[in-house]
C-alpha cells in the first residue's frame, strides 16, 4: 500500500507539471515510492506509529512529497528561459 501511495503522488505531481516526459513520469513514480518506503520505516523504526496505524499513510504520502519537492529544487531545470 505504501508502494501505491507513492507512484500515486509521483504520477499526481508529473502530471500535474508542464512538459512531461515518459522518464520524467516513470523517475517520479520511482521517487515517489523510495520517499514512500523510507518516511514509512522510519516512523515505524522510531516509534511514532506503528503498522497498520492511519499515521503510516499520511507519513508515506509526505515522505514522498518532499522526496519529490527536494529532487525538483535540486535537479530540475525551468522551463521558462531567461531573456
Amino acid at each position: 500500500m505504501t508502494m501505491l501511495i507513492g507512484v500515486g503522488i509521483g504520477v499526481m505531481v508529473e502530471l500535474l507539471l508542464p512538459g512531461h516526459t515518459l522518464a520524467e513520469l516513470l523517475l517520479a513514480m520511482l521517487l515517489g515510492t523510495a520517499g514512500a518506503l523510507v518516511a514509512r520505516l522510519l516512523g515505524e523504526k522510531a516509534g511514532w506509529f506503528e503498522a497498520g496505524d492511519p499515521a503510516t499513510f499520511i507519513a508515506a504520502a509526505t515522505g514522498a512529497i518532499i522526496v519529490l519537492i527536494l529532487y525538483g529544487l535540486l535537479f530540475r531545470r525551468s522551463h521558462f528561459s531567461r531573456h
